[in-house]
């Protein structure tokens, strides 16, 4: 089984659109789905798994969509992360924490959900939140660009946001589209991808059950040759 699945939850706002309902519908439908999902990796036992929840570059979408999105995040920290912690999951964020940009009061709910959860053990999901993995790798290397000492793999990944965090095994992109939109760029170095059609809203247990048979049925080389045994 992998360890670390992450997911890519896209065409939200298109089933809302299919469906003659705003596209913030999709959006609240679209949470629904990550609790489901979240419930699902625990009773499979996989550790960690993360949600582009928004990309540095959703900022680009219209200050009605934008507003939309962040009113959601302040009810969604405030109810449904509770219960996430209540299921044994631990809450963590990835992305620039700007409170100028993000907000003091969605800076301040991230800190508190990270603290209250701290001690779940059952599944680690990161949410990715004005992320992107290319000011990611740039913040990354700023860092140690300050510091002093030999820069390695192992050292520039503890600078990464997902410091600690073992690397994606397998990534979900729903929806139908097949690229990554900058999403964990250095973590998905040897993830098998998994592309479905199912928008984000409708997917639950039985699309993830799928992903996860799939990734079962592959051969993971890492760059090396497995030898015919049989001659």
């Amino acid at each position: 089984m992998p360890q670390h699945v992450a997911f890519i939850m896209d065409g939200n706002g298109r089933w809302a659109k299919a469906r003659g309902m705003p596209r913030l519908e999709g959006h609240r439908q679209g949470v629904e789905s990550v609790r489901k999902v979240c419930e699902q990796l625990v009773r499979e036992g996989i550790p960690y798994a993360t949600f582009y929840a928004f990309s540095t570059e959703n900022w680009k979408r219209s200050q009605e969509e934008v507003g939309g999105l962040f009113k959601l995040f302040r009810l969604y920290f405030g109810k449904e992360l509770g219960k996430l912690g209540e299921q044994g999951v631990r809450v963590r964020f990835i992305g620039a924490r700007d409170k100028e940009r993000l907000g003091a009061d969605i800076v301040a709910m991230m800190e508190e959900a990270e603290a209250k959860t701290a001690g779940n053990t059952k599944l680690t999901a990161l949410f990715a939140i004005n992320y992107g993995g290319r000011d990611e790798i740039v913040r990354a290397a700023r860092k140690l660009a300050a510091e002093s000492g030999e820069i390695d793999e192992a050292r520039f990944g503890d600078a990464l946001d997902t410091a600690g965090v073992p690397d994606v095994d397998l990534m979900i992109r729903t929806s139908g589209e097949q690229r990554l939109s900058n999403f964990l760029l250095w973590q998905l170095a040897y993830a098998e991808l998994v592309f479905t059609k199912v928008a984000w809203p409708d997917f639950g247990a039985e699309e993830l059950q799928s992903a996860l048979d799939d990734f079962m049925g592959r051969e993971r080389r890492f760059g090396g040759v497995v030898e015919n045994m049989g001659g």
